[in-house]
């Protein structure tokens, strides 16, 4: 039953050809940014700044250099639930709706990217 939910909602995202290409950039995307940062992350004995809080003493919190792995893993999950969830959009509520929230797919993945970016620059500049 749900493997034939799972093919009709595949079928119907076949039919959308602007919802489908949407689809496979988000997934190109994901896939591009988590190979950009298995190839800039290295192993290093410095540590790295993961957040910032305006409470506490220290207000800038450190951890080790495979903590940048954790982006190309939020990078897959955005890309699975994003195109999944518009899928689903666009299965119940219409076409709008779904390009919007694959756009927004694509927007996570590329801020994410930038700042990604910005952490490795900083963490070993070139």
């Amino acid at each position: 039953m749900l493997s034939n939910t799972i093919k009709q909602s595949f079928k119907e995202l076949i039919t959308n050809r602007y919802l489908t290409v949407l689809s496979v950039v988000t997934v190109l995307l994901a896939l591009a940014f988590v190979a950009y940062i298995v190839l800039s992350v290295h192993a290093s004995e410095l540590q790295l700044v993961t957040h910032y809080t305006a409470y506490g003493v220290t207000h800038l919190y450190r951890s080790q250099w495979y903590y940048l792995f954790t982006f190309g893993g939020l990078a897959l999950l955005v890309a699975f639930l994003h195109v999944t969830i518009a899928i689903k959009l666009y299965v119940t509520k219409g076409h709008p709706l779904a390009i919007m929230f694959a756009w927004m797919g694509i927007g996570i993945i590329i801020f994410a990217w930038v700042t990604a970016f910005s952490i490795i620059n900083v963490w070993s500049p070139v």
